[in-house]
């Protein structure tokens, strides 16, 4: 499996240790297998780092976009993880997820309306490397710096301007 992870530096043996324990899967080392998404997110000036994960033998975790996948990602956001794989593989809950558990803390949505905000749109991939056996199959292969291209960043400005258009008449009708 071809993965990308982007940062401030080169990265060639990751940390699983370092970082939020409340992310969306737990503590771990996040990547993408998502090269398009890598590129389209990375600052100017990102490094950009390439890996190859082997499977075999590890024991995966592999969420949708359901309810299952909300609950855990809740559970995470409370530093409660819940599943114990040496690798998880799910969507990434985009930012809305901060503001989604706001709105469920304060009483306001139930969890199948969360979800449903959670559903709007595009859907990116994250592979969370959680285990030293995981971390031990993850080879590094190479690292670039990303460069400005205008296209992308407009390309980007769209998707966030579609998402946030869609986000507000979801919540109106909420």
């Amino acid at each position: 499996m071809r993965l990308y992870h982007t940062g401030s530096v080169e990265i060639k043996s990751p940390d699983i240790y370092l970082g939020r324990k409340n992310a969306d899967f737990g503590q771990g080392f996040y990547l993408t297998p998502d090269e398009d998404f890598t590129i389209r997110w990375a600052a100017k000036d990102a490094v950009i780092n390439e890996y190859e994960l082997d499977l075999t033998g590890l024991e995966v975790k592999r969420f949708v976009r359901d309810k299952e996948w909300f609950d855990y990602i809740f559970e995470n956001r409370r530093v409660n993880d819940t599943i114990k794989a040496d690798v998880v593989i799910g969507p990434i809950a985009n930012d809305t997820i901060y503001d989604t558990l706001g709105i469920i803390s304060s009483g306001f949505l139930n969890p199948k309306k969360a979800v449903d905000l959670l559903m709007i749109g595009p859907e990116y991939t994250q592979v969370v490397i959680k285990s030293e056996k995981a971390r031990g199959q993850l080879s590094f292969l190479g690292s670039r710096r990303a460069v400005e291209n205008k296209e992308q960043e407009e390309a980007l400005k769209k998707e966030q301007e579609e998402y946030l258009s869609k986000f507000a008449e979801t919540m109106e009708k909420l």
